[in-house]
């Protein structure tokens, strides 16, 4: 049985706002997981394919963060040049993963459409998620927030099953 704690009627989200940082310093000892999307920005002839990945992981986090509402802290994206992606990219995301893990959080979620990241995934300590992106472009509203809760729900599974293996 999974218990999601509501940290006080009204929080709908723990996004990096002031407002929700705040919530969050109050309520750390139930916040144990960090959610950090890994994009790349490309130009030139990727540059669609980066966008349309960027808004496919953008919207699978947003609905991440509100399904485990006050248990994650959802982080700004990692952002990279793809076509400079080198040693250097993964040492400054380590450092992340360094500093989030100092401050007491437990769990980091790396969620990315980068396929060249699951051939780094070792050197992470936290847990890589790579999702192949969908294309949404051409999708009204309501087909994008069922692909989305639909990736959503598979991921739910995956998550719970990382926080009992690791607690």
């Amino acid at each position: 049985m999974m218990v999601v704690v509501r940290l006080k009627a009204g929080v709908e989200k723990m996004k990096w706002i002031p407002k929700d940082i705040e919530t969050f310093l109050g309520a750390k000892e139930y916040i144990d997981t960090a959610i950090i999307p890994i994009y790349s920005v490309s130009l030139g002839d990727e540059m669609k394919d980066s966008a349309a990945r960027h808004e496919f992981i953008t919207l699978l986090t947003g609905y991440l963060e509100r399904q485990f509402t006050g248990r994650i802290l959802l982080f700004p994206p990692y952002t990279y040049l793809k076509n400079e992606k080198n040693e250097n990219t993964m040492n400054e995301l380590k450092k992340w993963e360094e500093n989030i893990k100092n401050s007491e959080i437990k769990h980091i979620f790396f969620i990315t459409s980068e396929f060249e990241w699951k051939s780094q995934e070792e050197k992470l300590n936290g847990s890589l998620i790579w999702l192949p992106s969908i294309p949404l472009e051409h999708m009204d509203e309501t087909q994008k927030v069922s692909i989305i809760d639909s990736q959503v729900k598979q991921l739910v599974n995956l998550f719970t099953e990382k926080w009992h293996k690791n607690d």
